[in-house]
């Protein structure tokens, strides 16, 4: 609502803080949450030489905070409560991100981008506190998902369970917490923090045909002939064939697991999920006016 933005504003730049040039912290220098990066931008669209964001002025703090969060999440236009937790969210992790939280607790396509749609979506919600509820718990889960979590974690807790009450109180017309400041929780948090998928080259290597049970099957094939002529040599077999198992079903499980983390991290990072390709002949057997 348009009538929020300025308390909005307010409170986001409590959670953001002041200076900070913290090594850990994906944003790099900022000030009152603007990154340097950002400011830098800002002022080119302007014409004006780049500078210190240390150096930011009010009003540059109000208008980036405008143009380039406000804006993009269509703040005026969304439900009171819900505007404060997305504004906020932009400004932590960006826009795209933010959007796309709300999208996926309304059930629409999560583009990021806010749309008719989005918009119609969170006005006739019927339940704005759970909408606010639902869109920050997506956010925990994002959260949760980056490099950076064990050091930031509990700030960022800390900020999205004061925003989420603020939210709430907002929707229903009634006072909420003030706005509480963590160092830790004014840390940027954008998707490029993202940890990475398992690597595939663990189940690779165990897996039937990987290198390891390939060097297992070739030693046993080698030893197996003398089998029969040296006792030891049996027991040898034996535990090669084990091993050569193990190695496999290894594998096998890794994979499992390694798939099932990448699913995970693909929910929460809201990412597009891409369908696996068709094999060349089963295509061509199904494309219309093939003979069967």
């Amino acid at each position: 609502m348009q009538q929020n933005q300025a308390s909005a504003l307010v409170r986001v730049l409590v959670y953001e803080g002041g200076r900070v040039d913290d090594p850990r912290d994906p944003g790099g220098r900022t000030n009152r949450g603007v990154t340097q990066r950002v400011y830098n931008a800002f002022r080119r669209r302007k014409g004006l030489a780049n500078r210190d964001v240390y150096l930011i002025t009010g009003g540059e703090v109000a208008e980036v905070y405008e143009g380039q969060y406000w804006d993009k999440i269509r703040g005026d236009e969304l439900p009171g409560g819900v505007d404060l937790v997305v504004f906020d969210g932009a400004v932590n992790s960006g826009p795209v991100q933010a959007v796309k939280w709300l999208q996926r607790c309304l059930g629409v396509k999560a583009d990021g981008i806010v749309g008719a749609v989005t918009l119609q979506g969170a006005r006739e919600h019927p339940d704005h506190d759970r909408l606010i509820a639902d869109i920050c718990e997506r956010r925990m889960i994002f959260l949760r998902a980056l490099r950076t979590w064990a050091v930031f974690g509990r700030g960022w807790t800390s900020r999205v369970g004061n925003v989420r009450a603020a939210g709430q109180a907002l929707a229903s017309g009634a006072g909420g917490p003030g706005p509480v400041f963590s160092a830790a929780g004014s840390a940027k948090a954008p998707i490029e923090a993202a940890r990475s998928a398992p690597p595939k080259g663990v189940a690779d290597a165990l897996a039937g045909g990987g290198v390891v049970t390939t060097a297992l099957t070739q030693i046993t094939d080698a030893v197996t002939p003398l089998a029969d002529r040296l006792p030891a040599m049996a027991v040898v077999v034996t535990v090669l064939t084990a091993a050569g198992a193990f190695a496999v079903a290894g594998g096998v499980a890794y994979r499992l697991w390694a798939a099932r983390r990448q699913d995970e991290l693909v929910d929460a990072l809201d990412l597009p999920v891409v369908a696996a390709p068709v094999p060349a002949a089963t295509a061509a057997a199904e494309a219309p006016g093939m003979p069967a």
